[in-house]
């Protein structure tokens, strides 16, 4: 069993990695600055320091206070509207401080890395299911940060002996119990339109209605947080041996922003109001992973990722959440 350093662990996914890993008999340590995380996410008796990955000294304190194994680093800006505007606070949160905290690791001879990029480094696809040599021209600079992150880690593993997994997820979504997505703002699609459906915001906007696609609203494929959980803690497996691989987390399918309306109608028992608005910079009309890969080297299966049950788990947490701040 591994002592896992985990930072963003607690923010949405990275708390519910840090649940499964204990589930899973591993050790995890927890870094976040709770820029937009929740310090109650972080599983009860989980060691957690309030710290920023820039912070040499404290990181340092840190590496220097835990025997750490592997790190699993989800710390990063995600907001892609804001990535196109401001595509400076961007490189500097994601690439510039990235490069900091992997210093520390290298003067810590940790050499075992587990690296939370995204399908955003891809761009707008050329073929579909999108394997993992696509072409990779990012349309937004949150895309990018997260393919030059990448390309840096490609460098330490081949000079230093490093073992990387780059897991390129798609559009993480539902719950786990009383875990789950909390954004400030919120911009994901499924915890929007139940908001909706209960009048917590007046209506659900769907950006762009005049996409080259059956029904004109943009194409995801959407996987369960529990199913990203899963492949993270698969893929240290493959740690041991120097070097980086990349691996698409999707499940082979993609579903409209129509097609989720109508789940989330069903799924609450209520009719959600819609509007259609113009569409986002830097969003791409398809985005369709292959899981061949993922699934060939570590057996994974998107085992939660059916499209109901994903808005199934998120409706309960919204509940759950909800009868909370009551």
């Amino acid at each position: 069993m591994a002592n896992i350093l985990i930072t963003g662990g607690a923010g949405y996914i990275g708390s519910i990695c840090c649940a499964q890993l204990i589930e899973n008999g591993h050790s995890p340590i927890v870094v976040d600055d709770l820029s937009t995380g929740f310090r109650e996410a972080v599983p009860v008796g989980v060691p957690f320091y309030q710290a920023d990955i820039r912070d040499q000294q404290r990181i340092r304190q840190i590496l220097g206070e835990n025997p750490i194994d592997v790190v699993f680093h989800f710390a990063a800006k995600a907001l892609i509207p804001e990535s196109v505007s401001n595509p400076g606070l961007f490189f500097d949160e994601n690439v510039a401080s990235g490069i900091l905290f992997l210093e520390q690791l290298r003067r810590a001879e940790i050499r075992a890395f587990v690296f939370s990029s995204s399908a955003a480094v891809y761009g707008n696809p050329e073929t579909t299911p999108i394997l993992e040599g696509h072409r990779k021209e990012p349309v937004n600079s949150y895309g990018e940060t997260k393919l030059m992150f990448e390309r840096i880690l490609a460098w330490y593993a081949r000079a230093y002996g490093w073992g990387v997994a780059a897991l390129r997820y798609f559009n993480a979504c539902g719950a786990s119990g009383a875990m789950g997505e909390r954004h400030d703002p919120e911009t994901h699609i499924i915890p929007l339109l139940l908001q909706a459906a209960v009048g917590k915001i007046e209506v659900f906007n769907v950006f762009g209605t005049d996409y080259p696609t059956p029904d004109g609203t943009c194409l995801r494929d959407y996987v369960h947080v529990l199913d990203i959980a899963d492949a993270h803690i698969r893929s240290m497996q493959l740690l041991d041996a120097p070097g980086m691989d990349a691996f698409n987390i999707g499940t082979g399918q993609s579903h409209s922003v129509r097609e989720i309306i109508r789940v989330a109608e069903r799924v609450t028992g209520k009719s959600i109001p819609v509007r259609g608005s113009k569409k986002r910079p830097g969003d791409p009309a398809v985005l369709c992973a292959s899981p061949e890969k993922l699934r060939r080297t570590l057996g994974w299966e998107p085992r939660h990722s059916d499209l109901t049950n994903i808005v199934r788990t998120a409706w309960e947490f919204q509940q759950c959440t909800s009868q909370v701040s009551t």
